[in-house]
């Protein structure tokens, strides 16, 4: 053997575990990883409502042992809304036993998501709730007094995201509402009307069956009231007009899934805050003709690229208000329309396509 091999073998002799350079982990905990936990475990729980980071959530849903329980987000989601009427899964402790949390680890897929920005300029949207499918929109016949536009602004809100909506008129006993009615003639909208003493209960009820119904509302209308009716146990506060502004007092102040009961099968009512304003930032433009059915079948007959505003050239619908063909409200709906397509104009700085029917 050479000096030269024999140098080789006292260097591997003399190798050590020592001799190796570890980098020191001062927090002694493990690796980070991109990898993710399956949760095979997950159990699907409806999300009743949100405070503070805390979640009630409704585990065993239509089961023997039915019950609610709080959970917190898990640090993955921790981007992602969580709103009421999601469908959640959750691990961890789902007895419901006092002092436990559960884990919210993922949102199962939306059928329906209910938006509102603070102005119709503002792109940042607010998650009403999510998988409603139906909008019971309440409204006060006097005091304060009923406002078509805001109620124009929840058809579209509604249609957009693909809910059914209805309408409540309430008070119906300090004022006649027809007037205010006339405004949605040759709309595909269920109306209810109410007064103090005589609450359609079964009627409203009848169109909860099966449903998950979101209740929106000015303030002050009385729909905490009608909350409390149908559902006994919900204890909604409510509240009154102010007899100098006119306006009502904001009650409910979070939004909150409610089992409704009746005698044809249970639905979900859904309570929301009162609001004075309603913004469509989020909107897409072309859904906003088809808040207005009888409009958009007219609508069809514009040329291309019509925008339905008042000067637009050879505009079926202005054609049909100038004939008189609209009806004695057509002007006013008509009206309300364009005001909504104009507010959309100005927000892109031109004059979007609003064809509706049209390809």
């Amino acid at each position: 053997m050479s000096w030269l091999d024999q140098g080789e073998d006292d260097d591997e002799d003399d190798f050590d575990e020592a001799d190796i350079r570890v980098r020191p982990n001062p927090k002694a905990n493990r690796p980070r990883t991109k990898r993710r936990p399956a949760h095979a475990d997950a159990e699907i729980a409806r999300v009743l409502g949100v405070d503070r980071g805390r979640y009630t959530v409704l585990v065993d849903e239509d089961r023997p042992d039915e019950r609610t329980i709080l959970a917190v987000r898990a640090r993955e989601l921790r981007k992602t809304p969580i709103v009421t009427g999601d469908r959640a899964r959750v691990v961890g402790d789902r007895s419901g036993d006092e002092g436990t949390l559960a884990r919210i680890v993922g949102i199962e897929e939306r059928t329906s998501l209910l938006r509102r920005s603070a102005d119709d300029t503002d792109q940042v949207e607010r998650i009403i709730v999510a998988n409603a499918d139906q909008m019971l929109v309440v409204v006060a016949a006097a005091d304060p007094e009923p406002r078509e536009r805001l109620v124009d602004r929840y058809l579209v809100a509604a249609l957009d995201a693909g809910i059914r909506p209805l309408l409540v008129v309430t008070k119906t006993d300090l004022a006649d509402p027809s007037e205010f009615l006339s405004h949605f003639d040759g709309l595909d909208l269920e109306v209810f009307t109410s007064a103090q003493d005589e609450m359609p209960l079964e009627r409203v009820g009848a169109a909860l069956v099966g449903h998950s119904t979101v209740f929106v509302g000015h303030s002050g209308v009385g729909k905490s009231t009608l909350v409390n009716a149908l559902v006994p146990d919900a204890k909604r506060a409510t509240g009154h007009v102010n007899v100098v502004t006119g306006r009502g007092r904001h009650t409910s102040s979070s939004t909150v899934s409610l089992r409704y009961r009746g005698e044809g099968g249970s639905g979900w009512v859904i309570d929301t805050p009162g609001v004075r304003s309603f913004g469509l930032g989020h909107v897409d433009t072309a859904n906003i003709l088809k808040a207005f059915t009888d409009l958009a079948v007219i609508a069809e007959e514009c040329p291309r690229g019509c925008t339905h505003l008042p000067d637009a050239p050879d505009c079926a619908l202005n054609e049909a208000l100038a004939e008189g063909r609209l009806g004695p409200n057509g002007a006013g709906r008509l009206d309300s329309l364009q005001r909504l397509l104009e507010t959309f104009g100005e927000k892109f700085g031109h004059r979007p396509d609003y064809r509706g029917g049209c390809d």
